[in-house]
């Protein structure tokens, strides 16, 4: 689809990023978080993969630095660490999404295309909204109001065509008591029959969230099936980015909550990613969890979604930002958004373990190991420094010492700024922080996490490094915190202190790409 074959819309917003792209240079993005060609990013959709590369389309604005009337951008890697950018692939030029086209999913036909699902948002009332309106009464003209409905695109990986007969899932295939204003982000998932589910959320009348499952033979038709989970409340009010997938025995249902409240050392962002974990009967198709989780414990992470790569690893992907803490981004960005490093999931010893995913090592450069480090007042290690790292500490207490009563690694830094993990065995309790990053505004820039298994002592801590994040990984990902900073990425010192005595082994490996 070039120019000439697109509507004018989707030849603006390519014509804008392309123009973008070229006023920013590589040392102005991160070196391995995908962010947007130019302008603003936010959730990530139909990730996915065909034609022999992974596809991450996300929600996308390639006019400015801020959220605004959503397209769908596109990028696409053979690593999931260096992306190449396509063509935007959804704008919205049609009344079925005049609003905006909001998240969704892809998947790939049997006749080899892949199908993308998104929602549209198309203004009511329809009749004074749409191009007949001058046969409307003038005094029932008003301000477009939205309803939210399910709309298809279809294409061969670079262009996509409207499907004719949008919406395929439409306000009349609501079941009662949906708000037609807040139904959407449908994730497509295969289902045992050979057939396609698609899971969307939906907004009851009580003004809490709920999973609604329909399904469909070919993809096209669709009809609605069951409620698969609601919220009762205990896990905020409106649900977003629903996901469903089996991992090591276990279903996962992934959903990102809004208006959370926290509870303990969990749920704590007001905007969340969490997951419930349970049984799942194929041919009833009723869900029964038996647990819940937080994603992410940190700042900035929301909307993820996952996929299934062809070797079996179920991957994830998130929104690297908070819709809380965006009034942190500089006012002179390029861009705005980024994604976090996909992460490999695994369920043990009764959890959902996340790691960045195993390709990474491919760029490891410049390796520094330290083995049994004494530390208790600040020290920092000959060649362990850098802002585009993989580093690795192993903590433990020193041999016929006191346990230690904290440790600090700081990183980022400089002789003014500096961002900070801490962990206190007496409490369990890890702690993030960006307080002195450099930041401009006073929003959040801390948080903090249960770890009770190390109250021995004895702890693992992963720290993926990027030129504006931090990705912390806790006991072999047991638990992950992210935050976005915007240090100058000059400052690449890194120190260690101990309240007390440890001992530390440490892995820096610089990322090369």
């Amino acid at each position: 689809m070039n120019g000439k074959n697109c509507s004018p819309e989707l030849f603006s917003a390519r014509r804008a990023e392309a123009e973008g792209m070229e006023r920013i240079s590589p040392e102005e993005r991160p070196a391995f978080h995908l962010t947007p060609p130019a302008g603003w990013l936010n959730d990530p959709n139909g990730f996915s993969f065909y034609g022999g590369q992974y596809h991450l389309f996300f929600q996308y604005n390639p006019y400015a630095a801020h959220w605004d009337k959503m397209h769908w951008g596109h990028a696409v890697t053979s690593d999931f660490l260096k992306w190449t950018y396509l063509p935007a692939v959804l704008a919205p030029d049609s009344f079925l999404d005049e609003g905006g086209c909001f998240s969704g999913s892809a998947i790939e036909l049997e006749d080899g295309r892949q199908l993308l699902m998104y929602t549209g948002l198309t203004p009511e009332p329809k009749d004074c909204a749409s191009p007949e309106a001058d046969a409307c009464d003038p005094d029932a003209k008003k301000a477009p109001e939205y309803y939210q409905v399910q709309n298809l695109a279809v294409g061969d990986g670079r262009d996509y065509v409207k499907y004719e007969k949008n919406p395929v899932i439409g306000s009349d295939m609501l079941p009662q008591g949906i708000d037609l204003h807040q139904f959407r982000d449908p994730k497509v998932i295969p289902l045992k029959d050979g057939s396609y589910g698609v899971l969307t959320v939906g907004m009851g009348e009580d003004g809490l969230g709920r999973v609604l499952m329909y399904q469909s033979n070919d993809g096209f038709s669709w009809r609605f099936l069951r409620e698969l989970y609601r919220n009762d409340g205990r896990f905020g009010l409106m649900w977003e980015c629903p996901d469903f997938f089996e991992l090591d025995g276990k279903w996962f249902l992934l959903v990102s909550p809004m208006d959370m409240i926290r509870k303990g050392f969990k749920y704590h962002n007001g905007y969340e990613s969490m997951v419930f974990g349970g049984s799942f009967d194929e041919e009833s198709l009723e869900f029964k969890p038996d647990y819940d989780q937080c994603v992410d414990y940190g700042i900035d992470f929301y909307a993820a979604q996952t996929m299934c790569a062809p070797d079996g690893r179920r991957i994830m992907v998130g929104w690297m930002q908070n819709w809380e803490t965006r009034e942190m981004i500089p006012g002179d960005m390029k861009w705005a958004g980024q994604m976090t490093v996909p992460r490999e999931l695994s369920f043990r010893n009764g959890r959902l373990y996340q790691q960045p995913v195993r390709e990474i090592s491919r760029y490891y450069g410049n390796t520094v190991f330290y083995r049994k480090v004494p530390v208790s007042d600040e020290i920092d290690l000959y060649g362990v420094d850098g802002r585009i790292i993989d580093l690795d500490v192993k903590i433990s207490p020193a041999q016929d010492e006191p346990l230690y009563r904290y440790f600090v690694i700081r990183f980022a830094m400089n002789e003014e700024y500096f961002s900070e993990a801490m962990y206190s065995p007496d409490t369990g309790i890890f702690v993030i922080s960006r307080e002195y990053s450099g930041a401009r505004k006073g929003v959040l820039h801390q948080r903090n996490c249960l770890v009770p298994e190390s109250m021995d002592g004895n702890l693992s801590v992963r720290i993926l490094l990027d030129r504006y994040s931090f990705e912390i990984f806790i006991n072999d990902g047991r638990y992950a915190m992210s935050a976005v900073i915007y240090t100058d990425p000059g400052a690449a010192q890194i120190s260690f202190r101990a309240g007390g005595k440890a001992v530390i082994d440490v892995a820096k490996r610089e990322i090369k790409l």
